[in-house]
């Protein structure tokens, strides 16, 4: 699938299946390919385990890696000491696109998806990441309360009439955009195209088209 991509319109994600199944190994020759890399494995554990996860990503040469904002103070604080300012992104998931409000209150959390959203942004904000990653129905909402340079990476990301698969709050990568995202997730969109190549190169003229409106 890299190969059928041009690193000079994306850089690559490469997730728990693919990490698992391909080892540290797959960072190293996707960046041999030109590609930066967003290790998404949304690290979750006790602060020193997380801290040392951090350290052994950003030895990989990771461009941006991530931890879970509900992983709580203690533990963010502990990512970022490991990840020097200025290098390596480390961003913290807030609220994943799969959930809704009857899966948080399931789990205990009795607040809007909105709510939580707010809540670990602004913790992940005052620990000193560099952003989040949430929905892009929830950007406008986090850009007009945490501006710039804290960052908005959004997965769930369709094709206008696509199908949503397994995640409920999706968007188009035009109203991304509009509502202040940074960086954009697009998966099955070009994964799933019959031409990943063509599908990329329109999703970036769909990108380019928007940036001068």
């Amino acid at each position: 699938m890299a190969k059928k991509l041009d690193p000079t319109l994306c850089r690559v994600k490469v997730g728990k299946e693919l990490f698992v199944g391909g080892s540290p190994r797959m960072v190293r020759e996707l960046r041999d390919l030109g590609f930066e890399v967003f290790l998404d494995l949304k690290f979750h554990d006790i602060p020193n385990t997380v801290a040392a996860a951090c350290k052994a990503a950003v030895n990989l040469g990771v461009w941006m890696l991530n931890v879970h904002a509900s992983g709580g103070r203690d533990m963010l604080l502990a990512a970022r000491e490991a990840v020097a300012v200025g290098t390596t992104k480390l961003i913290a998931v807030t609220v994943l696109t799969s959930f809704t409000e009857s899966a948080l209150r399931e789990i205990g959390v009795p607040v809007s998806v909105d709510e939580q959203v707010m809540r670990l942004a602004h913790l992940a904000r005052d620990c000193g990441l560099d952003g989040v990653v949430s929905s892009a129905r929830e950007a406008a909402m986090l850009r007009a309360a945490i501006q710039t340079p804290f960052v908005m990476v959004t997965p769930g990301i369709r094709l206008p009439a696509a199908a949503k698969d397994d995640q409920v709050r999706v968007v188009t990568p035009q109203n991304a955009l509009r509502a202040g995202a940074d960086y954009l997730v697009i998966g099955r969109p070009i994964t799933a195209a019959e031409d990943p190549r063509a599908a990329l190169v329109e999703i970036y003229s769909m990108i380019n088209q928007e940036n001068k409106i």
